[in-house]
């Protein structure tokens, strides 16, 4: 049954867009699952999903991986200029902390940016850590962000 309904939103997250775990619950309901929000929470923790703008400036639940439309560049800059607090860097590492709850959701974005030199990133609450290679592009990758912040 978990593995029936884990599926089914994965279906429904990358058909619709939804933006609480109400809505998703709701969705389930709909397609004959009987769940509760706390169940609807935990499938959405184990099954690792993330936080992504969507088209109209709000975020909606999305899978890890999934491709992201064309406008991403512009998204990038949004969530760039809407929740970066600061930015540093040392060897190969940049530093982005962001306001609360956020980090994800720029990492998201960042993750699928496509920047040769970012080989991967990690999201916290409020920090993101930018793996960079080879370390010389670090200044690089300082510059374009701080271009798309403005």
């Amino acid at each position: 049954m978990k593995a029936r309904r884990q599926m089914k939103i994965q279906e429904i997250i990358t058909k619709e867009i939804i933006r609480t775990q109400e809505d998703l619950a709701d969705k389930l309901h709909l397609s004959g699952f009987d769940v509760t929000q706390a169940t609807v929470s935990r499938d959405i923790k184990e099954m690792g999903l993330i936080k992504v703008p969507s088209a109209d400036e709000e975020y909606r639940y999305a899978v890890p991986n999934e491709v992201h439309p064309p406008n991403l560049q512009d998204r990038l800059k949004r969530v760039l200029r809407e929740t970066v607090v600061s930015i540093n860097d040392t060897e190969s590492l940049v530093v982005i902390r962001t306001l609360p709850g956020n980090a994800h959701a720029l990492a998201a974005v960042l993750d699928n940016s496509n920047w040769e030199e970012i080989i991967g990133t990690v999201a916290g609450d409020d920090t993101i850590l930018l793996v960079i290679k080879p370390k010389e592009a670090v200044s690089e990758v300082l510059e374009r962000l701080a271009g798309l912040l403005g």
